[in-house]
C-alpha cells in the first residue's frame, strides 16, 4: 500500500483524509493511472467479468471527479463524515454538551446571556400594521416579490447562516441549524471564511479593554461626533491610525463602507470639475460614492496600469482627478502594483485613493498594509481601512493630509449625521492596533502567511480549482451559482465546515466561488480535514478537478518522466465524450 501511494502519480495527489477513508479500494483507484495499472500485481488477478464491469462503468466520463464518483457507485464506497456529530467540531460545544447531560440541562443556554422576558404582540397585529398602501397601478409587495423570486430562481437569493463564535475558541463556532431541524438545534462548525483574519475579536487584551470601557462608560456614545458624541478616545484612535499609516491625520467612521462612500462623494464636490478614474473591480462602497458624486468617471481594467495611463493621457491636465483602487482585492485575492499605479496617477496630477481594507493589520512591519510592505506609504494620498477585519472590531477610517482630512470632517455628511462609535469599540480598536504594530503582530502575520501557503499547496496538489493569488485570500472556482450554494450547504451539513458561497452580484456570473481565509489559528489537522472534505464534496457533486487522469488530457506523469511509460490504459480517449480536462496543476 505504501508503494502504491508513494509511486502512483494519481493516488499520491489524493488528500490524506480521503485516502484514509478509501484505502481498501485504492487498487481500484490506481486502475485509473496508466503507470500503476502496469505494475500492480492485482491486475493479473482481476477476472474478465469484473474487467468488463469496470470498462462499462468508466465509459462516457467527463471529468476526474466523475471517474472517482463512478468508482464510489461501482464499489459502494460511502463516507462516514460525522455530519451528525457536531460536538466533534467545537471543543466548547463538546464540553457544554457533556456538562448539560450531567446536569440534565439543555443546549448551551446556560452559557449565554438570559434576556429579560418580553411581551410580544400577536402576529396578526404585526401583519395588519405591515400592509402596504393600495395603488391601482402598482402592487408594491408583488413588485418586491418578483425581484425576490428572480433571485431564488437563479440561486442568488441570500440566506444568512446564524453562527455563534465563543470568545477564545476561533476558528470553532456554533451554528444554529435552520429548519427543518428542531427548534434550538445547534452544531459545531469550523469557520474558514471569516474576515477576522488574525482572531483579534477575542484577543485577551482587546476583550479586556472593551470590558473596561463598558464598565466605565456604558454602551453608547450618546450622539453624533458633532453633538456630544466625541470622546477623547475618538481623538486617540484617530492619532493611532495616523501613526500607523505615517500620515498627518485620520478620521473614524461607523464603517469603511461609509468611509469610502462619504469620501468619494464629498471630494469631487470640493474640487469643481473633478474626474474619477476607478478600477473595474472596486468595492460596492467605492462605486456608490463615485456614482453619488455625479462626477465624470472612467473605468480602467482591474489592476491594469497601462489602461489607467491610457485614460489619464486623454484627460485635460488642468482638471482635478482622483484615481481610486484597492490594494488587495477581496474576492480574487489579487494585489495591485501599488507603486506603479500611484506613480502613473501622480504623473498626470491625480490624487490617489487606495482602499487597504483587506490589507491593514496583515501586511507591513507594523500592519499598515501593502503600502507599508512595499515602502510606498508616501505615494498614497488618501488611504481607507477598516477596524472590522484584521483589527477585530467595527468601524472604518481614512488617513492622509491633515487639510484633506479636515475638509472631509466638515463636509462629509456620512461622517457628520450619524451616531459615533461607542467607547467599547474605541478601546478595543486602539488595543488591537497596538498589539498588531508590535512583535506579537509580526508573529501572527508570519503564522498566517505560512498557513496560507501551506493550505494553498495542499489544495492545488489535490486538484481543486484554486484561483491562484498572491494574497491571504484563497478563492476556489465553482462557476455556477446553484452548484456554489449546493457545495456550501454540503460542506456544513456533511462535514461541519463553514465556507460561504460567493455568488452574483458579489462576483460576475460564471465566476462564482468559495472564498477561503486561513488564519494563524487553523491547525494542520484542520487543513487536512478541509482539503479532504472539499475533495470529497467535489467528487460527490461531480465538479471538475484538475487531476492528471489519463488519457482525458494526456498523462502529465508520463510526459514528465525521463523514460515515458506507455499509456495503453484500459480507458480509451474515445470513451471520454467531453471537453478537454483543465490543465493539471503541478504538485
Amino acid at each position: 500500500m505504501e508503494h502504491l501511494i508513494r509511486h502512483c502519480p494519481f493516488v499520491s495527489r489524493l488528500p490524506v483524509n480521503y485516502v484514509k477513508k478509501v484505502n481498501g479500494y485504492l487498487p481500484k483507484y490506481a486502475e485509473l493511472c496508466p503507470v500503476m495499472s502496469k505494475i500492480m500485481s492485482h491486475n493479473a488477478e482481476v477476472g474478465s467479468a469484473e474487467n468488463e464491469k469496470y470498462e462499462t462503468g468508466v465509459k462516457s466520463l467527463q471529468s476526474a471527479s466523475e471517474q472517482l464518483a463512478k468508482l464510489h457507485d461501482l464499489y459502494g464506497i460511502k463516507f462516514d463524515n460525522g455530519g451528525g456529530s457536531p460536538q466533534g467540531k467545537c471543543p466548547f460545544r463538546a464540553a457544554a454538551v457533556a456538562e448539560d447531560e450531567e446536569r440534565g440541562e439543555g443546549s448551551l443556554k446556560r452559557n449565554r446571556y438570559h434576556f429579560i422576558p418580553a411581551d410580544h404582540v400577536p402576529k396578526g397585529v404585526c401583519d395588519k400594521n405591515s400592509v402596504l398602501p393600495a395603488n391601482a397601478f402598482v402592487d408594491y409587495e408583488q413588485a418586491m416579490l418578483d425581484h425576490i423570486e428572480a433571485r431564488q430562481k437563479d440561486h442568488t437569493y441570500r440566506v444568512f447562516k446564524q453562527v455563534t463564535r465563543p470568545a477564545g475558541l476561533f476558528p470553532h463556532a456554533i451554528e444554529d441549524v435552520p429548519p427543518p431541524a428542531p427548534v434550538n438545534s445547534e452544531r459545531g462548525v469550523t469557520v474558514w471564511c471569516s474576515n477576522d483574519y488574525l482572531g483579534m475579536t477575542s484577543h485577551p487584551k482587546v476583550v479586556e479593554a472593551a470590558k473596561a470601557a463598558l464598565q466605565f462608560h456604558g454602551t453608547g456614545s450618546g450622539g453624533t461626533r458633532n453633538i456630544s458624541g466625541t470622546t477623547p478616545f475618538h481623538a486617540l484612535l484617530e492619532c493611532e491610525l495616523a501613526d500607523l499609516h505615517q500620515k498627518q491625520a485620520a478620521l473614524v467612521f461607523t464603517s469603511c463602507y461609509v468611509a469610502n462612500d462619504t469620501t468619494l462623494f464629498t471630494l469631487p464636490k470640493l474640487l469643481p470639475g473633478c474626474e474619477i478614474f476607478s478600477d473595474e473591480g472596486n468595492h460596492a462602497s467605492m462605486i456608490q460614492g463615485i456614482r453619488n458624486s455625479r462626477a465624470p468617471k472612467y473605468i480602467f481594467k482591474h489592476n491594469d496600469a497601462a489602461h489607467l495611463e491610457e485614460l489619464l493621457m486623454k484627460a485635460d491636465p488642468a482638471t482635478p482627478k482622483i484615481v481610486a483602487f484597492e490594494s488587495v482585492h477581496s474576492m480574487d485575492g489579487s494585489i495591485s502594483d501599488l507603486s506603479l499605479m500611484c506613480d502613473i496617477a501622480h504623473r498626470y496630477g491625480a490624487l490617489t485613493f487606495v482602499d487597504e481594507v483587506h490589507a491593514v493589520g496583515l501586511y507591513g512591519r507594523r500592519g499598515a498594509g501593502i503600502a507599508e510592505r512595499d515602502g510606498v506609504l508616501h505615494k498614497v494620498d488618501i488611504v481607507s481601512g477598516t477596524l472590522g477585519k484584521a483589527f477585530g472590531n467595527i468601524g472604518g477610517y481614512i488617513s492622509g493630509n491633515a487639510t484633506m482630512i479636515d475638509a472631509i470632517r466638515n463636509f462629509g455628511s456620512g461622517f457628520i449625521f450619524t451616531t459615533s462609535l461607542p467607547p467599547s469599540v474605541l478601546y478595543g480598536a486602539i488595543s488591537s492596533i497596538r498589539v498588531l504594530k508590535g512583535e506579537e503582530g509580526r508573529e501572527l502575520r508570519a503564522r498566517q502567511q505560512a498557513n496560507v501557503q501551506k493550505l494553498k499547496s495542499k489544495l492545488l496538489h489535490s486538484g481543486l480549482p484554486v484561483i491562484d493569488a498572491p494574497s491571504h485570500i484563497i478563492p476556489i472556482h465553482v462557476g455556477n451559482a446553484e452548484a456554489c450554494t449546493r457545495v456550501c450547504n454540503y460542506l456544513i451539513n456533511q462535514y461541519g465546515i463553514y465556507i460561504q458561497a460567493i455568488n452574483y452580484p458579489t462576483v460576475a456570473r460564471g465566476t462564482e466561488r468559495l472564498r477561503i481565509a486561513p488564519t494563524p489559528h487553523h491547525t494542520e489537522e484542520m487543513m487536512e480535514e478541509l482539503v479532504g472534505a472539499l475533495f470529497e464534496t467535489w467528487v460527490e457533486n461531480r465538479l471538475p478537478l484538475n487531476l492528471p487522469l489519463c488519457p482525458a488530457s494526456g498523462c502529465q506523469y508520463c510526459n514528465s518522466v525521463e523514460e515515458p511509460v506507455s499509456c495503453d490504459h484500459r480507458v480509451k480517449p474515445s470513451d471520454v465524450h467531453a471537453a478537454p480536462m483543465p490543465t493539471a496543476v503541478s504538485a
